[in-house]
């Protein structure tokens, strides 16, 4: 861990992601209006940043159409981006590993039919999986969090196989067999804590296209539905007002793109370090 720190990229993503994660967890403490909270729409709506309300409550970020507090919804809505994001990884992460580890250690007919479900579901568009199932379903954040984390672990599966091969055949794989250590024991004693690292480099990177996906399923109305507060939404909100009001859209873009960067070099610098 001290060795990571060592590397810019790894301390301004785990800045960035540790800070967006704390304002997401007190985001009651951090405001001082509910994210859909509605007074005087007229009176309210589309007040510049830092402006105070007829109601003496400083906007921050401004208001949007509706007289909603902007930042109120920028940090509520980083539960359901990053939430959604977290808990998609931690699925296909999962899934990732365990069929990964699984088709590298068995050979024969496992090994084959877990390879070819893993290439067929690579060989399906996911963007356009994620638009049908979307639409057949009722949108919600825990349909996004199942679509992306079911559609996400090929990847994963593919590095942690290829990672699983590579160990089967070290001197220390051999020998524990040689002992008479079955399968099961050198699979959960060597092979997955060895082969972590590629998983976690696909995690953290997985993790910005995560939130990439939820922001535009929810930006398209088809992910987190309104009113509840979401990246996504809140710069679909925005964008027809891009040019009396840009900060409506402006701040939710920022914050995505910003967490998205931070999560590119945070897996970048993970992975060089394990060169």
């Amino acid at each position: 861990m001290t060795t990571l720190l060592r590397d810019g990229r790894a301390r301004f993503g785990i800045a960035v992601l540790a800070t967006a994660t704390l304002l997401a967890v007190f985001a009651p403490l951090v405001t001082t209006i509910g994210p859909t909270e509605q007074r005087d729409v007229v009176a309210t709506r589309f007040l510049a940043p830092f402006a105070t309300d007829v109601h003496g409550v400083l906007h921050p970020l401004g208001t949007d159409r509706l007289g909603r507090d902007v930042w109120a919804r920028l940090v509520h809505g980083a539960r359901i981006s990053l939430g959604v994001g977290a808990l998609a990884i931690l699925i296909s992460t999962a899934l990732g590993i365990g069929i990964g580890t699984i088709a590298g250690v068995w050979r024969g007919g496992i090994r084959t039919t877990l390879l070819g479900v893993t290439d067929f579901a690579l060989a399906l568009p996911r963007v356009v999986l994620l638009l049908l199932l979307a639409a057949l379903w009722r949108p919600s954040a825990l349909l996004v969090v199942l679509v992306l984390g079911l559609t996400g672990w090929m990847s994963v599966a593919r590095l942690v196989y290829a990672e699983s091969r590579a160990l089967m055949a070290r001197p220390f794989v051999d020998g524990a067999l040689a002992l008479g250590a079955a399968k099961r024991r050198v699979l959960t004693r060597h092979i997955v804590p060895n082969a972590l690292t590629p998983a976690l480099v696909a995690a953290a990177l997985g993790f910005g296209n995560a939130i990439m996906l939820e922001a535009g399923l929810s930006f398209l109305g088809i992910g987190v539905q309104p009113p509840a507060a979401s990246w996504g939404s809140m710069i679909a909100s925005g964008r027809d007002t891009l040019v009396n009001a840009p900060w409506v859209a402006i701040a939710p873009g920022a914050a995505l793109v910003l967490v998205v960067v931070a999560s590119t070099l945070l897996g970048d610098a993970v992975q060089d370090r394990r060169r």
